[in-house]
């Protein structure tokens, strides 16, 4: 199987907007100024993914600390993120939904499986919307919230 092209360190973003699970918009640009955690996981009603999820959320107030806002994507629909929202408390972190076209997002970033899901991965943007940081995981591995605010 061929090596995927993983988006690099450096690398200028495209803008792009997705849906979040309140199902209101959020589009990259809208953040600039503000360094985005763009944190994806395969797929929501997993075991994994919901402690992933769980540690934006608990990570919010040092993320606000770091000027870096948070997000949960995956190609799980709207209104699946919704309803696993609300089982998991989540109350400050948008979960973003990859759903139409497809994982789109992450096919633009190279973390999109065969299999349709994404890799679990976390990419930082920082504030003029270059990727500064990324981290393809295991797929059954937690990635280490310490990691991430160190990296920030």
């Amino acid at each position: 199987m061929a090596e995927k092209k993983v988006v690099p360190v450096g690398k200028k973003l495209r803008d792009f907007k997705l849906q979040d699970h309140n199902d209101s918009g959020f589009r990259l640009s809208d953040y600039r100024g503000k360094k985005v955690l763009l944190s994806f996981h395969p797929l929501a009603w997993t075991p994994v993914c919901a402690r992933q999820m769980q540690s934006l959320e608990r990570s919010k107030k040092a993320l606000d600390k770091l000027n870096t806002v948070a997000v949960g994507l995956s190609v799980d629909s709207v209104p699946s993120k919704a309803a696993w929202a609300k089982s998991l408390k989540i109350k400050n972190t948008r979960l973003l939904s990859d759903f139409w076209p497809h994982g789109g997002v992450a096919r633009s970033l190279g973390i999109l499986r065969a299999d349709g899901i994404s890799e679990r991965a976390n990419i930082i943007v920082d504030e003029a919307g270059k990727v500064m940081f990324v981290k393809v995981y295991p797929i059954r591995q937690l990635p280490d919230m310490g990691e991430i605010l160190a990296a920030l």
